[in-house]
C-alpha cells in the first residue's frame, strides 16, 4: 500500500535570495578566478611568482620550475592576468608578472557576504 504526502511549499522554500547575493557579472568574474586555480600548473605558477624575490618573476623563469615550455607557460599566464590573479609588463623582449595582491581573498569575501 503506497501513501502520498502533499506537502504545501514553506515560506522558507519559496523565499526571494537576499539582498546581497552576487549579480551574474559578479559570478562570472569569481568563476574566472576559480575556473584559473583549477589547473595545478597555474597555481604552482602563481605560487613561484608570488615567492619570487621582489614579487615578480620573468617568463623565462618560470618554465623550468614547471617543466614546460614558454609558450605553454604563456598560456597559464595568460589565464591567471584574465582572471585578475597575476598582472603583465612586457620589458623588452621578456614579460614580467606579479601577483595580484588579495585577489584570491576578494573572490572568497564575495561568496562569503
Amino acid at each position: 500500500m503506497t501513501s502520498e504526502l502533499l506537502l504545501a511549499p514553506s515560506a522558507a522554500c519559496c523565499a526571494t535570495p537576499a539582498d546581497g547575493a552576487i549579480d551574474r557579472d559578479g559570478a562570472e568574474r569569481v568563476a574566472r578566478v576559480f575556473k584559473a586555480l583549477g589547473d595545478p600548473t597555474r597555481v604552482r605558477l602563481l605560487s613561484l611568482i608570488a615567492a619570487a624575490g621582489g614579487g615578480e618573476a620573468c617568463i623565462c623563469d618560470l618554465t623550468d620550475p614547471v617543466g614546460l615550455s614558454q609558450p605553454t607557460v604563456s598560456h597559464h599566464m595568460k589565464q591567471l592576468v584574465e582572471a585578475g590573479l597575476a598582472t603583465r609588463e612586457q620589458r623588452g623582449r621578456w614579460a614580467y608578472f606579479r601577483a595580484v595582491p588579495h585577489a584570491l581573498e576578494h573572490a572568497v569575501a564575495t561568496l562569503a557576504r
